[in-house]
Parts: C-alpha cells; sequence; structure tokens
C-alpha cells in the first residue's frame, strides 16, 4: 500500500485529463503551426485550452501565453519586465520558490536593485513594510511575491499587494503555481501585471504551464524562434500538455468548492490527530488563518533527521517530502523555514493533500509517525 501525500511536488494524473491528451498523443499529431487540416486541428484543440485558461482566470485569451511550467513562467515575468518594461528595482521575499527567488538575484548581475519586504511570523509579507519600499519613485520597480508559499502553505493577500503596487505605480508578478486551481483568482478585479500557472499541481501533466500578461504590458520574445505564442514564447508547442493543462483546470474550477470540502476534512483531521498524538508538535505558517488548504508543514521534537524521517516514512509506503521538491532530489535545511525560525532540536516535514485522500490513510500516517518519531 502507497499513501500519497506530497500533493505539492506534483499530482497523479486524473483519467479525464488523460483522456482529453490521448487524441492528441495518437491521431490529433499535427503540428498547431501547420496550415493543413491536421495542423488545424491541433491549432483548435491549443485555442480551446487557452480559452479554458483565461475563463478560469477571468482574463483575455490574448494575455495567456503556454509556456514548458511555472519556472519558465516565473523567469519571462521577471526578466521580460526588466528588460522591456525599464524595471529598475525588485521587490521580493526570501522565501519564493527558487526559480522565483533566484532569477531575482541573478538580477543584480543586470544592476537591477533587489530589496526583500519583511515579513510575519507565519511568512506573510509585511503589508506596511512594502508600502514604505513602495514609496521611494525613484526607479521603476517590479513586486514579485507568490500566491501560496509552496512549503508551509501561508496565503498572501494579492488583492492588497496590487492594490499598492498600482497606487505607487509598480508593476506586479505573483507565482500562483501551488493555488491556481484550488482558490477563485480573478485577475479582471486585481491589480496583477504577470500571474505564473503549472499543469501538474492540479492533476495535469508535467512540462507545461501558462503565463498570463496583462495586455497593458507589452514584452519581446523571451525565446526566439519561429515566433509561436504571438512571438513571446517559440518553440512548437506542447499540444497534449497543453490540452492536459486546460482539461485539468477546467475540472479543479468546476470541483473547486466540493475538492477544498473534501480536503480541508482531511487535513483538519490529520492537524488534531497530530496535535492529540506529539505535544511538542509545531505546526508551521498561518494553518489556521489565510492558508492553501492544501499544504501542511509540522515539525517534529526528534533527534531524527529529516532525511531519515523522510525514509522511515517512505518504507512504510508514505511519500512526504522535507520542503520544495526542486532540489534535484537533495534533502537540505529548507531556506523557507530557516528564515521563519524553527526551534532547536526540531525537523520539519511537508504533507500535502489532494481530493484522493482519506481520514484512514491519516490514521495509517499517524501510527506510523508514533514510530518513527
Amino acid at each position: 500500500m502507497r499513501i500519497y501525500l506530497d500533493n505539492a511536488a506534483t499530482t497523479p494524473l486524473c483519467d479525464a485529463v488523460l483522456e482529453a491528451m490521448l487524441p492528441y498523443l495518437k491521431n490529433n499529431y499535427g503540428n498547431p503551426s501547420s496550415t493543413h487540416q491536421e495542423g488545424r486541428t491541433a491549432r483548435a484543440g491549443v485555442e480551446r485550452a487557452r480559452k479554458i485558461v483565461a475563463q478560469a482566470i477571468k482574463a483575455s485569451t490574448s494575455e495567456i501565453f503556454f509556456t514548458s511550467g511555472g519556472t519558465e513562467a516565473n523567469n519571462t515575468a521577471i526578466k521580460c519586465a526588466v528588460r522591456d518594461l525599464g524595471v529598475q528595482r525588485i521587490i521580493s521575499s526570501p522565501i519564493e520558490h527558487s526559480c522565483v527567488f533566484n532569477t531575482v538575484n541573478r538580477m543584480r548581475e543586470e544592476d537591477i536593485e533587489i530589496e526583500l519586504v519583511q515579513l510575519d511570523k507565519t511568512g506573510r509579507a509585511n503589508l506596511d513594510h512594502l508600502e514604505t519600499l513602495l514609496k521611494d519613485r525613484s526607479k521603476k520597480t517590479l513586486v514579485s511575491l507568490m500566491h501560496a508559499n509552496n512549503e508551509i502553505g501561508t496565503l498572501n493577500p494579492i488583492d492588497k499587494i496590487g492594490e499598492l503596487c498600482q497606487q505607487y505605480d509598480a508593476y506586479f508578478h505573483t507565482d500562483t503555481v501551488q493555488s491556481i486551481g484550488h482558490i477563485s483568482i480573478d485577475v479582471s478585479q486585481l491589480n496583477i501585471s504577470f500571474l505564473s500557472g503549472s499543469g501538474h499541481k492540479l492533476h495535469g501533466p508535467k512540462g507545461v504551464g501558462f503565463l498570463y500578461v496583462n495586455k497593458a504590458n507589452v514584452i519581446d520574445a523571451y525565446i526566439d524562434g519561429g515566433g509561436q505564442e504571438r512571438k513571446v514564447r517559440s518553440g512548437t508547442e506542447n499540444v497534449a500538455s497543453i490540452i492536459g493543462l486546460g482539461k485539468a483546470l477546467e475540472q479543479a474550477i468546476e470541483h473547486l468548492e466540493e475538492r477544498r470540502v473534501e480536503i480541508e476534512a482531511v487535513r483538519d483531521y490529520f492537524i488534531q490527530e497530530l496535535k492529540a498524538n506529539f505535544p511538542d508538535v509545531i505546526i508551521n505558517g498561518d494553518y489556521a488563518g489565510q492558508y492553501l488548504f492544501t499544504v501542511l508543514n509540522v515539525s517534529f521534537k526528534t533527534d531524527t533527521p529529516v532525511n531519515m524521517l523522510l525514509f522511515k516514512l517512505d518504507l512504510k509506503g508514505i511519500s512526504a517530502s522535507g520542503g520544495s521538491a526542486c532540489n534535484s532530489g537533495a534533502v537540505k535545511e529548507s531556506r523557507v523555514l530557516a528564515t521563519l525560525g524553527v526551534p532547536d532540536g526540531y525537523h520539519s516535514v511537508r504533507f500535502s493533500f489532494s481530493h484522493l485522500n482519506t481520514k484512514e490513510e491519516v490514521d495509517y500516517t499517524i501510527a506510523q509517525l508514533k514510530e518513527i518519531v
């Protein structure tokens, strides 16, 4: 028996997504840039998926660009804002996903000023400090702050951040890779310049994502070539995966509320059982206020290091993680938790859920944790 509690790393492909993709892997194999029937069929599928993504976040189809995933989308937003929109300063945070954190730091080589916003104890951006930073209008500024933290699940108030950026004439980029499909986002009501999403966090395929670029912002090609994606992202489109992303997001939006209720019930039960069985347990981030309900980061008081905790859980048939899954399989100290501070003698595990998880799986996991920890 395997129990999968690492859905923040990736999610299993759902049957409806696979069924939607199969025709484009077998019969509808045309290049969407070709003018013949096979090409037109592929193009029609890509544009249907673009419409689904646009409708899901209340954007125009002309504002949606398909990418190879969230990392490329985030790189495109940040680097093109610097190159094409005159950005001279970036305000971000020390707990962004590595693809944002490292990209922002790379911009120092371009003589871009980097400021890090202060955080509260749950990892949420301090809006007063953000406003203080934004009051300095001497340099054109991009604010890059994620919606939901991928390790602890704390939500940033992207509505209020957007309002501050609008007030002080700054661009706003937000990474919604973890939250898209789980929390409703309406860009028509939010001041967002760039928004990134990915397919494989919501039961879609890996290797595909999208970037929303507000129509007020015009960026040039990030990848040069044949001019696909309206000359912003060249390269033959990954048609089947784009179809899968569209179907996965369509399913997620259609079942958003019922999935939230199911996942919340399992998560709340897990928290209840953790507190009952591990009196010294620490739950990191904002787990009871404004949080992403799919993520739960837990610190146990134990001498067993995190890599051994994860190894022992794996031997018991339980998949979890020590944090972000983007370190080539390495289990390193979490930059996020190091920033927020975890007491000495504690080691942290991230459990993350989907609507496929059950309370029975929680019972088994708690039983195994009691032996391991």
